[in-house]
C-alpha cells in the first residue's frame, strides 16, 4: 500500500502532470489506484477524467463540506470517487471553489479528516496519490498528514532552489508535529535539459547539500503538452516515447525505495 503526496509550494513545476502520470502507470500495472486532487485548478482531474469529468458530481469540496456539519446519513466516501476510462484508475476530483472552505475548516480543526478518509480508502485502493495546491496551506498540510511519502517536483531555477529549503523545513515540521510516518522519498528534477550548463550546476548544488535528489530526470517535451491536450496520460498515449520511459523509470525508482 502506497500513500504518496506530490508537493511543492511553487507553481509551474509539473506537480499535477507528475502525480497523474505516476497514478496512470500504477493503474497500468494492475494496482487499484486513486488520485485525490486538492488543487483548486483541477488540472489533474481534467487530465484523467477528460469527458467523464462532471463538475456537478460529488468531489473533494463536497467531502470537506460534509466534515463541517453533523449528518445522520453522511454520503459514503465512495460517492466522492469517480472511475476514469482507464482500468484501475480513479479520481476524487477537485473543485475551483475548494479554497472558499479553508477558513471554516481551519477554525473547526478539521486538519485530520483527510487522513482518516485516506486510511479508510486504503482498504480499497493499493495506491493513493495526492496532488496539492502550490502553497503551504490547510489542504497541502492535510495531504502531508495523510501521506507516508512526499515526492517533491523541482524545476532547475535558482529561486526554486532557495524555496526548496523552506519546503523541506515545512515537511519536517509536519512530520514532527503531526505524522511521524511521513518522509521525503525524493526530489525529482523536471523539465531537465541535460546539455545546458545551468541546470547541471543547480542539480550539483542540491547534491552537494546532500538533498535526496532522485537519479531519474524528466525532460522537457512537447509530448507532455499533447498528452494534456488529449487528456490521455503518457503511458496510454505514447508508451514508447522517451518521456514515457523516464516516467516509468521514476515509478520504478520510487517503487524500489519501498523495499
Amino acid at each position: 500500500m502506497t500513500r504518496r503526496v506530490v508537493f511543492n509550494q511553487k507553481g509551474g513545476v509539473g506537480k499535477s502532470s507528475i502525480a497523474a502520470n505516476l497514478a496512470a502507470i500504477s493503474a497500468s500495472r494492475g494496482q487499484s489506484t486513486l488520485l485525490i486532487d486538492l488543487d483548486p485548478q483541477g488540472n489533474a482531474s481534467h487530465y484523467l477524467l477528460s469527458d467523464a469529468y462532471n463538475e456537478a458530481a460529488p468531489d473533494v469540496r463536497d467531502f470537506f463540506e460534509q466534515t463541517l456539519s453533523f449528518q445522520l446519513n453522511p454520503h459514503p466516501l465512495e460517492s466522492f470517487v469517480h472511475a476514469t476510462e482507464y482500468d484501475n484508475l480513479y479520481v476524487m476530483p477537485s473543485n475551483p471553489e475548494l479554497g472558499d472552505l479553508q477558513s471554516r475548516l481551519e477554525s473547526r480543526h478539521k486538519i485530520y479528516k483527510l487522513r482518516d478518509a485516506v486510511k479508510q480508502l486504503s482498504e480499497r485502493f493499493e495506491s493513493i496519490i495526492i496532488d496539492t495546491p502550490p502553497a503551504f496551506n490547510f489542504f497541502s498540510l492535510s495531504a502531508l498528514i495523510a501521506a507516508e511519502r512526499c515526492l517533491v517536483p523541482f524545476d532547475c531555477d535558482e529561486f526554486a532552489r532557495q524555496a526548496l529549503y523552506s519546503l523541506l523545513a515545512n515537511v519536517q515540521e509536519t512530520r514532527l508535529d503531526h505524522n511521524e510516518q511521513l518522509r521525503v522519498e525524493g526530489i525529482v528534477v523536471n523539465q531537465y535539459q541535460p546539455r545546458a550548463t545551468f541546470p547541471q550546476r543547480i542539480v550539483e548544488a542540491l547534491l552537494d547539500d546532500d538533498l535526496p535528489v532522485l537519479e531519474t530526470r524528466l525532460a522537457s517535451s512537447v509530448k507532455m503538452k499533447e498528452s494534456h491536450d488529449q487528456c490521455c496520460p503518457l503511458i496510454f498515449m505514447a508508451p514508447k516515447h522517451k518521456l514515457t520511459g523516464q516516467f516509468v523509470a521514476l515509478y520504478d525508482e520510487l517503487d524500489a525505495l519501498t523495499v
